[in-house]
């Protein structure tokens, strides 16, 4: 059963959803599992699928949007500071941890594409995390830039970033604006699949979604390294999700960072590219999360739940 939910975090109150298994028996406390979404995305993109799967498993699931997206509060909208939405994570983590539905030992993060990279960072830190899940992670933000923008054109927007930096200093109210994705790829995410995964999914799932992030956010985005703490994750079970085909947070970028990664690890390589990870391929995805999930948080049986694999993950 989903309800809404606040969660405080920094004097504001977030939009959230609380999950609760259907036969979860009063006075039982259930492992739980704290969600959060990408670059820009509000938890209405597809975060309900997911949330969904893991609930009918056994675990108590809250699914949050960051100050200055989706539903939760906030100004200006479209500021996507990583330490901000680290702060956020962390407190959603004390919010379900002190519900009396969820045993507080047994918590578990799941993050997608710029969420993966929180829960890889969180996850290196924040000893309550018990599990952790980084599924199509940005892991090297600069390097990912990089990748996706001609090295022509990369001094030419850095200086555009340093120009609004300036701007800011004698107009620091003033809020500047790139678009998260655009039909001629001149946009923050230039990649034709993202066109079409975020104005599609905006326009079936989720209308409160905007293209929009500031400069300043983009600044900061290219200055967002969680690959290089990955190795502090140990020994909270981690679990990598890349996608062979995805050229928007490219599978070699994770994987190299996966290999500082210590024990106890598991990567698995999903067909698809980036996006199939919430639509087409969610049947897989899902079910490798929650498969990690449900060997190390240990849920008891439940009627829809799968059961953990052990062993390393094959390529398909």
């Amino acid at each position: 059963m989903r309800h809404d939910v606040t969660i405080p975090s920094c004097g504001l109150e977030l939009a959230g959803w609380l999950y609760l298994p259907d036969d979860l028996v009063k006075g039982q406390r259930a492992p739980a599992i704290v969600m959060a979404h990408g670059l820009s995305a509000v938890k209405e993109m597809y975060l309900d699928a997911f949330a969904e799967r893991f609930c009918a498993a056994g675990f108590v699931v809250t699914v949050f949007d960051y100050r200055f997206q989706g539903a939760s509060p906030g100004e200006p909208r479209g500021r996507i500071f990583p330490h901000e939405q680290h702060d956020d994570y962390r407190n959603a983590i004390t919010w379900t941890r002190n519900r009396s539905e969820v045993d507080p030992e047994r918590i578990g993060i799941w993050g997608s594409s710029y969420s993966g990279g929180h829960v890889i960072q969180i996850a290196a830190f924040d000893r309550r995390v018990k599990c952790a899940v980084a599924q199509v992670p940005l892991v090297d933000g600069m390097e990912n830039v990089r990748r996706l923008v001609r090295s022509d054109v990369i001094p030419g927007f850095l200086g555009l970033l340093t120009g609004e930096r300036e701007k800011r200093a004698t107009e620091p109210d003033a809020v500047s604006y790139l678009p998260i994705v655009a039909e001629d790829m001149n946009a923050v995410l230039p990649t034709p699949d993202s066109w079409e995964w975020f104005t599609e999914t905006a326009r079936t799932r989720a209308p409160n979604w905007r293209n929009e992030i500031s400069y300043e956010s983009v600044e900061k985005l290219m200055m967002y390294n969680p690959g290089s703490v990955i190795h502090h994750i140990s020994p909270t079970p981690f679990c990598l999700i890349v996608a062979e085909g995805d050229v928007l947070t490219p599978i070699d970028l994770a994987i190299a960072a996966f290999q500082s990664a210590r024990e106890p690890k598991r990567c698995v390589v999903i067909p698809g590219g980036h996006f199939d990870a919430y639509t087409v391929g969610i049947e897989r995805s899902a079910g490798e999360a929650l498969d990690w999930f449900g060997a190390h948080l240990r849920p008891s049986e439940r009627k829809g739940g799968r059961k953990a694999r052990k062993g390393p993950a094959k390529a398909k």
